[in-house]
């Protein structure tokens, strides 16, 4: 690309979404427009740096409603002219508990759904008519989970959710053949997400699903966001060079991303 990137992140203000939003300003010279309900010290650090701040604006709001994805693509262009790639991170793992739960409503799925599939289906639709006229062809990456693919318990709604992500990649991909779409699953990373498994799932996983979590932390096993970071942020930038995996659920450590890791 003859220029830097420019990219909207959602769910920038920590964990991942922070990290990655770090990568593509440092390490990628990408123009940033970051998403999130908040701005804590570390966004407002990036946002005021004298090395940063011509390069990153911030849309503070609800990445579940449409108002918020509308503004957000509207700061881009005016701002920088142009989109050319999406980070769509922002999640929620609640509720937690068993789907027979009487605690566990229907409007809480509800709310998770808003922020874990249609804030993703809201963004796309207003984005894409932009990312289709990107120099190299628009890139979009999906945060998924291997909740896409699994059971845990008391998880119903984040598991269907993320198993809804997934599908949607799917039928974008073959939707809009010039704008590549990868679902990445990022592991088990350390993350205020882990820190509050760690906390509830008492609540509604089972001892032996919740102890796979507890030790992964006990034994320092859980990883850095700045590695599946890097090959989130990576795969915004230069994904059409993998294009023939546009549309897939991939880890974020598998082999055909090898040329996208983390340099250590």
């Amino acid at each position: 690309m003859s220029s830097s990137p420019v990219i909207i992140v959602t769910g920038a203000s920590k964990g991942l979404g922070l990290a990655i939003t770090q990568i593509l300003l440092s390490t990628f010279n990408a123009k940033i427009v970051a998403v999130s309900r908040s701005i804590p010290q570390e966004l407002e650090t990036l946002r005021s740096s004298s090395d940063h701040r011509e390069r990153v604006e911030v849309v503070q709001g609800d990445v579940g409603s449409d108002e918020t994805s509308a503004h957000a693509v509207k700061v881009a262009l005016e701002r920088f002219g142009r989109i050319d790639g999406l980070v769509l991170n922002a999640g929620t793992i609640d509720p937690l508990g068993p789907l027979a739960d009487p605690e566990n409503t229907i409007a809480q799925w509800a709310s998770t759904f808003q922020i874990n599939l249609f804030s993703l289906v809201s963004m796309l639709q207003h984005a894409t008519p932009h990312l289709r006229s990107s120099e190299n062809g628009g890139k979009v990456v999906m945060v998924s989970s291997g909740a896409a693919t699994g059971n845990t318990s008391g998880w119903g709604c984040y598991n269907s959710s993320k198993a809804a992500l997934n599908s949607l990649c799917r039928t974008y991909a073959n939707e809009e053949k010039s704008i590549v779409s990868f679902a990445v699953r990022p592991g088990m990373v350390n993350t205020e997400m882990q820190t509050k498994l760690r906390a509830l799932g008492e609540k509604g996983m089972n001892p032996e699903e919740l102890e796979r979590f507890t030790t992964a932390h006990k034994e320092g096993k859980l990883l850095k966001p700045e590695d599946p970071g890097f090959v989130i942020a990576a795969l915004a930038v230069k994904g059409h060079e993998v294009k023939e995996l546009s549309g897939q659920f991939l880890s974020w450590n598998e082999a055909s991303l090898s040329g996208y890791q983390r340099p250590q």
